[in-house]
């Protein structure tokens, strides 16, 4: 898997970093289509579980906890015919701090900057207050607009056409599906309708580029999927990791060291556990999840420190590379 390391980490509009990822080299033919795909919707309707499933590699950590995507991220497709960059948003939702505040101004701002904007709803329940704000909002957006109704492996036939019906009233859609990304339903019918959305254009990114997250920033990504596994109630909320080293031993192992932190020490005791019961655990899911990302082995060590109140300190957040408005 090839990652994208851009000089300049700071957020960018994609027109501008079109300007930067731009690949020169061009060998496509005619009629090729590109362009930039926003998923939006609410918290764990399974944004990242899409994306994974139509790129058929892993660029985004995946958990049943909700709002586990804190940033975009990008994924890319490239297919003889087109190239499809992804965008995968934080689930859109009512914050309740300075984070939360970050990630859903994160996911609005995507949705203009996109050339087709794929709006994933939750087959198993009715239509939310939520959803009916971002169709609300999606009203405005002069783009394609396909609408999924994902999770429909957890609703009865008799249900799938009220609960259908239910959601395509929230708004006009170019395009609509009833399906369960997680057994892999229609994903090419899925992947044929946004290629034949999109305009016509060159590739942005090498063909073996799939995410433009770099390796630092996919093994903190995995380290916090760790730790989402094993946590439970608000703690896994809270929790941050930044990767301090990453250095490529002569032996060729790579070590890792990682620093999660929490916003209270009785957090910080629950994340260790009993004689450090718990932080194995997380270690050694996450030692093999980056192994099998890097194709290395790595020695990763992971330190655990309490940042109070860490979500609603702006400039914390700036410093970790968030950006709140």
């Amino acid at each position: 898997m090839s990652t994208q390391d851009p000089s300049n980490q700071e957020e960018m509009s994609v027109d501008e970093a079109t300007q930067v990822d731009m690949w020169v080299e061009q060998d496509v033919p005619s009629g090729h289509r590109s362009g930039f795909v926003a998923v939006v919707g609410r918290p764990n309707v399974g944004k990242s579980t899409l994306m994974n499933a139509l790129i058929g590699e892993k660029v985004a950590i995946v958990s049943p906890k909700p709002q586990t995507t804190r940033r975009r991220i990008r994924g890319i497709l490239t297919r003889p015919d087109a190239q499809i960059i992804f965008l995968d948003t934080p689930g859109i939702h009512r914050p309740l701090h300075k984070l939360g505040e970050f990630m859903v101004e994160t996911a609005y701002r995507t949705i203009p900057d996109a050339d087709v904007v794929v709006f994933m709803v939750d087959a198993s329940t009715w239509p939310t207050e939520e959803d009916r704000e971002i169709a609300d909002h999606l009203r405005r957006v002069r783009r394609p607009k396909i609408l999924l109704i994902n999770k429909a492996d957890l609703i009865t036939p008799a249900e799938a056409k009220p609960r259908a019906e239910a959601y395509l009233a929230l708004g006009p859609f170019d395009e609509w599906f009833l399906t369960s990304v997680l057994e892999g339903r229609d994903l090419e019918a899925i992947l044929k309708a946004i290629v034949r959305f999109l305009p016509e254009g060159p590739r942005f990114y090498p063909e073996d580029v799939i995410t433009d997250q770099t390796e630092r920033e996919i093994v903190a990504e995995l380290v916090r999927e760790a730790a989402l596994h094993f946590l439970k109630q608000e703690v896994p909320h809270s929790v941050e990791v930044q990767v301090d080293e990453f250095k490529e031993r002569e032996n060729g192992v790579v070590y890792i060291g990682a620093t999660l932190y929490v916003e209270r020490d009785s957090q910080k005791r629950i994340v260790i556990g009993r004689g450090g019961s718990m932080l194995k655990q997380i270690g050694r899911h996450a030692r093999h999840e980056i192994e099998r990302f890097l194709g290395r082995p790595i020695y990763l060590d992971i330190w655990v420190k309490v940042r109070p109140k860490w979500r609603r300190n702006e400039t914390v957040l700036r410093h970790w590379g968030y950006k709140p408005k």
